[in-house]
């Protein structure tokens, strides 16, 4: 288990170096399909980013295995369950598709709350576990309901396309059993389930580039090479992500998806040219007074954002950032409420220094008076 340190102050950046951090140690429990060594030279801190000189502003909440794209909830034991994607080497070089992502498996983390030390769960679901997915069971997310957890996972089928699968447990850390075909009607990946006060729970999803979403544009998944990062005319509407009401039975969807329009401050679709404030993946949606908050990955520009409506469905309306670009690629988040504070949690790759090795963090958050999020910048690059 590893403590790791909260720091108040969003704008509380260290600027020296950093010490090296010992290799990454071999998780208790079954055998990772490869070996997790820790890269030499990696820059770390392990015990704290407040003991000193870190270009951090948190550190990682585990150094046992290499974690990502944290989805956190608080169920109503009022322990703080995350969701990540469970990294591994599998000595694939970086490409647009993703590829070097070979994720097989999952393991959930759980702390009493902010600050306490961190459970790394035995494996909660493996790809050997679920009939119809081949590889790279990427970014989850959880529901719960009537006492029943619910897993829910992009996966490629031996095909080599995207969909999203669904496994259920009677505990927050699994094991989960899935289903044995993904949802009907599901597409790309990063599925994010949220639910709305009267109950009704609510799938978000989607992911350009190596997430597939640009391959279903016209309705039917589109095999053209091509199609990678190729995204069409820079002065069209962006891809969008999608939404899907689920059915009672949490396994299914109660509609066809349908895209959820994020628009500037004049109403207008956010333009594919615009890096800076198009949906690239990380769907994440919190409901706090009244008003639905949409946030995403700007992807190729680094950012979290988001957007505001008065639905679920949209449109949302482009506010700002939430969190400026962090060490590494990727920027994947989700942002929870414990006990009247809000935070975000999130990952870079302090401990490796290689884009497909990260580390799950949090950090507090705050919103003003006018329901903004200050933006947090938790990396000073020095």
């Amino acid at each position: 288990m590893q403590r790791f340190a909260l720091l108040l102050g969003a704008s509380l950046i260290a600027t020296a170096c950093a010490a090296e951090v010992e290799p990454a140690a071999e998780p208790e429990g079954p055998a990772e399909a490869v070996a997790q060594e820790q890269p030499a030279g990696a820059v770390a801190q392990a015990e704290g980013a407040e003991e000193a000189d870190s270009p951090f502003l948190n550190a990682p909440l585990v150094t046992e295995i290499y974690t990502a794209d944290p989805s956190a909830h608080v169920w109503d034991d009022g322990r703080i369950y995350i969701y990540p994607s469970h990294d591994i080497d599998a000595g694939i070089p970086d490409d647009d598709l993703g590829t070097q992502y070979a994720m097989r498996d999952y393991r959930v983390l759980s702390m009493d709350e902010p600050g306490a030390d961190v459970t790394v769960h035995d494996v909660a679901l493996s790809v050997d576990d679920v009939p119809w997915a081949a590889q790279q069971m990427w970014a989850p997310d959880a529901a719960e309901k009537d006492g029943t957890y619910y897993l829910y996972f992009p996966a490629k089928d031996e095909n080599g396309v995207f969909h999203i699968g669904a496994a259920t447990s009677d505990s927050p850390t699994g094991p989960f059993e899935a289903e044995p075909e993904p949802i009907e009607g599901s597409f790309s990946m990063d599925p994010s389930v949220f639910e709305d006060e009267d109950g009704e729970y609510y799938m978000y999803f989607g992911g350009i580039w190596g997430g597939q979403l640009q391959r279903w544009a016209t309705g039917e998944y589109n095999d053209d090479p091509d199609l990678v990062a190729d995204l069409g005319d820079d002065a069209a509407p962006a891809l969008m992500p999608k939404i899907a009401r689920m059915s009672g039975d949490m396994v299914s969807f109660a509609e066809e998806p349908r895209d959820v329009m994020i628009v500037d401050e004049n109403g207008d679709p956010i333009l594919t040219g615009d890096h800076d404030r198009r949906f690239f993946e990380a769907a994440w949606v919190n409901k706090i007074d009244g008003t639905y908050y949409l946030s995403y990955s700007t992807g190729d520009t680094h950012y979290i954002v988001y957007a505001t409506a008065d639905n679920p469905y949209g449109p949302f309306t482009y506010q700002g950032r939430i969190l400026e670009p962090v060490q590494g690629w990727t920027n994947h988040h989700s942002i929870f409420e414990y006990e009247g504070d809000w935070y975000l949690a999130y990952h870079d790759t302090e401990l490796s220094g290689q884009n497909h090795l990260r580390n799950v963090k949090m950090t507090p958050i705050r919103l003003t008076e006018d329901g903004l999020f200050e933006t947090v910048d938790v990396y000073s690059g020095d």
